[in-house]
């Protein structure tokens, strides 16, 4: 039987509180996510896009481990010095590592070997979290450790989605939405306005710099789009109908043979909570950026730029919203429910391929291996989701995934042209 979330999570936000508080609350963040699952569960790998739970509580302590431990403290000793190839993920500055599709083969070490490395690592960490020489290293490292929790809590949902059992992540019921306001648009003259990261607090080197941006009149719909809606989508045949999608979109709904988002079977989805009946009421989730621009095709709007989003963002606030843990409180269903905040619920696709801002130099060293790499062929989603720590969450923040994924909590809010 799954077992519930501890009744409060640590809050892992840049909440008050000194440099090692926060560490600490971070850290414990995933220890806390990881409970609800047993060894098997938490080796588990359904496809190279995903990785084991196990996984991701090692490599976020490869991390501390690596950059921060062995390059800041002379003479320290790893732990296991295996642990490098097995949990690098793709620092090619950091040598060989495990093949990624392999990871869901490593039955050892254990669950119990993990948590005391993990341990093993904090304790070495603990000198070092004053250190104002270290802080944005550190800063990096947490950040990078709020990602992670989010792709453990998706990674598990869809690797328990493979069962024909439908076992849950945690015993939880489903919580109904209110009923969605009719949608409505926040209106925006354009201009030129200024976006990106401004130099203020962290931000990761994808953010910045800042830089101005020439933006025609626009709206933006003021929630999201909703089951119900996508519902009617489906009914009108739209993953039957080529003209609402763009050539690769099509081809991927032939070739996958793609008739609804992921999850969904007859009124029911698949939930962290196991399968549930389907809120009409709740975001719609788990949709790839082809279906996103199809739907919009359809609706008779258009994907927002991800300047667009971000010029209403930097008035909203980054903190409300449903994401994944708020002053501590566990949720009790970590599933889109639906509301008008800007933050939360779903990832948001946008139009916007994801490319660097003028100026952009990556980090130097194997941390610039972080984001830059990856500006080819993926767009930019805004915002944050149910399971996103609210670390993550600030109007700068760029996501970013391939058209055709959706095993993250995505989902779309519309624009139109003015």
């Amino acid at each position: 039987m799954p077992s519930a979330l501890p009744d409060t999570l640590p809050r892992s936000a840049a909440c008050p509180g000194s440099p090692a508080a926060q560490y600490r609350a971070a850290r414990a963040l995933s220890t806390a996510l990881a409970a609800p699952l047993s060894e098997a569960d938490a080796a588990l790998q359904s496809m190279e896009d995903a990785s084991p739970a196990k996984w991701h509580l090692a490599h976020t302590t490869w991390f501390f481990e690596t950059f921060v431990l062995r390059d800041h403290v002379p003479g320290y000793s790893r732990f296991d010095e295996r642990f490098a190839f097995l949990f690098n993920s793709y620092y090619e500055a950091e040598g060989a590592r495990i093949a990624r599709f392999s990871r869901g083969m490593l039955s050892r070490p254990t669950l119990v070997q993990v948590a005391d490395w993990r341990a093993h690592v904090d304790a070495a960490m603990e000198p070092l979290l004053a250190d104002p020489a270290l802080a944005a290293l550190i800063e990096l490292g947490l950040a990078h450790e709020a990602q992670h929790q989010e792709l453990l809590l998706t990674d598990i949902k869809h690797a328990l989605f493979q069962n024909p059992l439908g076992p849950a992540y945690v015993d939880a019921a489903g919580v109904r939405s209110p009923a969605a306001a009719p949608l409505g648009w926040t209106q925006n003259p354009g201009g030129i306005a200024r976006v990106g990261h401004d130099g203020s607090g962290f931000a990761f080197d994808n953010e910045g710099p800042a830089h101005r941006v020439l933006i025609e009149p626009f709206a933006l719909a003021d929630r999201l789009v909703t089951n119900a809606e996508w519902d009617a989508f489906v009914a009108a045949g739209g993953y039957r109908t080529a003209a609402l999608w763009l050539a690769d979109g099509w081809g991927w709904v032939q070739r996958e043979g793609v008739s609804a988002p992921l999850y969904w079977h007859e009124g029911d989805h698949f939930t962290l909570a196991g399968w549930q009946p389907r809120d009409p009421a709740a975001p719609v989730a788990h949709i790839s950026y082809y279906e996103a621009d199809a739907f919009a095709a359809w609706a008779g709007a258009r994907l927002p730029t991800e300047f667009e989003w971000e010029v209403v963002a930097q008035a909203a606030d980054p903190a409300a919203g449903n994401q994944l843990e708020s002053g501590g409180a566990a949720p009790a269903m970590i599933a889109p429910r639906g509301g008008g905040d800007l933050f939360g619920d779903c990832w948001q696709w946008t139009r916007s391929a994801y490319l660097p801002y003028p100026r952009f130099k990556p980090a130097a060293g194997a941390v610039g291996e972080y984001n830059g790499k990856f500006m080819s062929g993926q767009f930019v989603l805004r915002g944050a989701s149910c399971a996103t720590p609210r670390r993550t969450s600030r109007a700068s923040y760029r996501n970013f995934f391939y058209p055709h994924q959706r095993w993250q909590f995505t989902g779309l809010r519309l624009a139109q042209d003015r």
